[in-house]
């Protein structure tokens, strides 16, 4: 989402930083292209002038110029302005009221309001463990209330019977009744939208919120929407008076701009954003997280909460008892690979590691890409259980028949083969230090620059750790120097844990054994 402003913005700052020392002159010409890159972003007008009046001000002060590394405290001057912009400090969904918790779903038709219901209710019934009601209002949008009633199904989340007929205030009142009946914790209501703001749907908004009276009303708004998002944001918080922002398509390749301004001009926090099609692809919203990865300083806690997240933990035990004996076949590679894409491919990890995100360009480049890992995946499918644990009985014929069965050709995999062989070498010369696998060892490593001890080979247990905890983990990454623009010290610019490498890729820029372009 923020890639085209964080190319923008690492690439004026870098130039900052390179520089000795710093006059009025060159903060100004730095802030102009900074207020550009902000202006192409889509970011509104009044919120890029006074975010460049905030940075000017700061960064022109003597203390800044005449520091000893002026470049380095604009970057700072800038990184927590965009903080303040998005928000100081993250907000999850407030619970606390007497149950049943009523949540008011508003927006825009097709700004993803059905899906994010079920999303947000799959989330609060498996993480929360509350006992969720959903209830459509859409009477308007044929079959939105059996879209709802279908999705309900699919995430185990109780949804309101539906009656023909009835009125979108009468729906909301009987879904508040129903819940206090079946002892629901939370009632979402899935409000009607259209396709621009018009005044019989702000009416029909606020009859809705006189006869339930919720205690949170999310804006669920398409990130891709760019300047009108404010005008948006702002006239449903005038009439309904909403209570924070969910911010959907954020996987997509908008410019970003919708996020940063309509937290500034609403003063409301975003408190969830949708990374994806499925059910569990909804995030909390981390403003320092957001920054730092915009800044290309990467997010080294949420890396860390996905692998806990994603990283099975028997599978990576049973990997490990095979690695210590030096065994590692086509199986467990093909495990590798699918845990490192359910942790958003190479490009969502790197995107993630200080002074990584730079490095995606180059990869993509190698030919290193998730489309390889992808075509890897289909010729390790199309082999027979035998050739999988045996990869020497891949003869010239065998090699025919999954080439033809995958859409690929035998000098596919054969590259597969060699970088198969590379990995299974290191793994015999890792033996006991294999514990895990690739994705583990990787965390691991991070976990243990970051001085952080326990579960999972050297993961902390996130599950255990409250938000506070979270945080500091953050703290911690910066002070053992991996919150730094430009690089991890130490990992030899690699994976850390790993020697700088991911086993038998000898390091990033040409993998061995795989496709140079040129």
């Amino acid at each position: 989402m923020f890639e085209s402003l964080q190319e923008r913005l690492g690439s004026i700052l870098n130039g900052l930083t390179g520089r000795g020392a710093l006059s009025e002159a060159d903060v100004a010409a730095a802030l102009r292209e900074v207020r550009r890159a902000l202006l192409e972003a889509d970011v509104a007008l009044e919120v890029v002038r006074s975010f460049t009046d905030r940075v000017r001000e700061k960064a022109v002060g003597a203390e800044v110029l005449k520091s000893i590394k002026p470049g380095q405290m604009v970057v700072k001057i800038v990184h927590d302005e965009l903080v303040e912009m998005l928000g100081s400090e993250g907000a999850s969904i407030d619970l606390n009221a007497p149950a049943p918790v009523v949540l008011m779903m508003v927006g825009l038709q097709g700004s993803g309001k059905t899906t994010t219901t079920a999303k947000i209710a799959n989330r609060l019934k498996t993480r929360d463990k509350k006992k969720v009601l959903m209830a459509s209002l859409d009477t308007r949008r044929p079959a939105a209330q059996e879209q709802l009633r279908q999705l309900g199904v699919q995430v185990s989340v109780d949804t309101l019977p539906i009656i023909a007929g009835q009125s979108p205030t009468d729906i909301a009142a009987r879904a508040v009744q129903a819940a206090k009946l079946g002892g629901h914790d939370v009632v979402i209501l899935d409000t009607a939208g259209r396709t621009h703001i018009d005044e019989p749907l702000m009416v029909e908004m606020a009859d809705i919120k006189k006869r339930s009276n919720p205690h949170e009303i999310l804006l669920v708004a398409d990130s891709l929407t760019g300047q009108d998002a404010v005008n948006l944001a702002r006239n449903f918080d005038e009439r309904v008076g909403i209570t924070g922002l969910v911010l959907t398509r954020m996987d997509g390749d908008g410019r970003g701009g919708a996020a940063l301004s309509m937290r500034a001009v609403t003063g409301k926090p975003i408190k969830l954003i949708g990374v994806g099609e499925r059910m569990g692809e909804l995030e909390e919203f981390h403003p320092r997280r957001i920054a730092d990865r915009i800044l290309g300083m990467g997010d080294i806690v949420s890396l860390v909460e996905k692998a806990a997240e994603n990283i099975d933990a028997e599978k990576a035990a049973a990997m490990a008892a095979k690695m210590a004996k030096g065994k590692f076949d086509l199986n467990d590679l093909a495990d590798q690979i699918a845990q490192m894409q359910k942790m958003g491919g190479m490009g969502g990890i790197m995107g993630m590691m200080p002074g990584m995100s730079g490095m995606k360009d180059k990869l993509s480049a190698a030919g290193l890409d998730d489309k390889l890992f992808r075509r890897q995946l289909a010729i390790i499918s199309s082999m027979t259980k035998a050739e999988r644990a045996n990869p020497d009985l891949l003869k010239h014929s065998r090699k025919k028949r999954i080439a033809s069965g995958s859409g690929t050709d035998a000098a596919d995999i054969n590259k597969l083969l060699k970088m198969h062989r590379q990995m299974a070498d290191m793994m015999k010369m890792m033996g006991g230090k294999g514990k895990g696998g690739m994705m583990k060892q990787m965390m691991g490593g991070l976990a243990g620059k970051m001085g952080l001890g326990g579960g999972m080979g050297g993961m902390p247990d996130l599950s255990k750790l409250d938000p506070k905890q979270l945080e500091a983990l953050q703290k911690q990454a910066e002070a053992a120097g991996l919150g730094k623009p430009g690089g991890m010290p130490g990992l030899g610019g690699g994976l850390p844990g790993l020697g700088g490498k991911l086993p038998g890729l000898g390091g990033f820029p040409g993998f061995p054994g795989l496709p140079k372009k040129k």
